[in-house]
């Protein structure tokens, strides 16, 4: 089981080598575009808690990129499905269901950390450093093993490219400006705090903030991202079973 998880995985990072290249200055333009437009809006005039708006942001630029290139490796099935018939190499393979979801998940996970490392990186240039301690790498490990899982489960669903586009547009963007990436919670109203809790992204940006900042995350968000990551990844194994038939 094992060696057919890391054959899937070492599959996907070959392919990510190839491209690392032009991955990382795609990684460094949404980044940096945010450090630049609200960093230095409203770095200096605004603090939230004791810390300046670049230092509220950075965590949350972390969380966002760790969410949106975890899910890109759907992106990376959805091509081996429909232009290379990878996914029909693999159904003949002896690579079991939980196997290849397992590959594929940590080929997503290697992409979120490697995208963080560029954000780490912008935001030392800019002048922020964080604390990374091991709950921060903790909570980045979580979000991006959710994330990752549900990318996995979602490719085994969608038809076609377009299709994808619809499940990034209507799940993805609207956690990345809801979930406390640039404002606080407590910025938005009573019922709409109520919605954006049950967003993962939200105990995501909240768990490395806190982290960041030199505190403990709440051992609540840290539960629920690990919980919601668990569910995901086994309803990707049974999308990939239902995939196959």
């Amino acid at each position: 089981m094992i060696q057919s998880a890391f054959a899937v995985y070492y599959r996907e990072i070959l392919i990510l080598r190839r491209r690392l290249t032009r991955l990382i200055p795609s990684w460094c333009v949404s980044p940096l575009l945010y450090l630049i437009a609200f960093g230095f809006a409203m770095g200096k005039l605004v603090t939230l808690d004791g810390h300046t708006y670049m230092e509220f942001l950075l965590p949350g630029l972390i969380a966002m990129s760790s969410m949106t290139q975890a899910f890109a490796i759907s992106s990376e099935i959805n091509i081996a499905r429909f232009y290379w018939n990878i996914f029909e190499e693999i159904q003949a393979a002896p690579v079991s269901d939980f196997s290849y979801v397992a590959g594929e998940v940590l080929a997503g996970m290697t992409r979120a950390f490697l995208a963080i490392l560029v954000v780490l990186i912008l935001g030392f240039l800019f002048g922020v450093t964080l604390s990374l301690n091991p709950w921060f790498w903790l909570a980045i490990l979580l979000n991006s093993f959710l994330f990752a899982s549900l990318a996995v489960g979602i490719a085994m669903l969608v038809k076609s490219h377009a299709d994808q586009s619809l499940m990034t547009s209507f799940v993805i963007t609207p956690m990345a400006f809801l979930g406390g990436t640039f404002f606080p919670l407590e910025n938005f109203p009573a019922w709409a705090q109520n919605i954006i809790y049950f967003l993962p992204l939200t105990h995501a940006a909240t768990a490395i903030r806190s982290a960041s900042f030199g505190t403990r995350p709440s051992g609540i968000s840290l539960t629920i991202l690990g919980v919601t990551g668990i569910v995901f990844f086994s309803i990707s194994v049974l999308c990939v079973k239902k995939a196959k038939d």
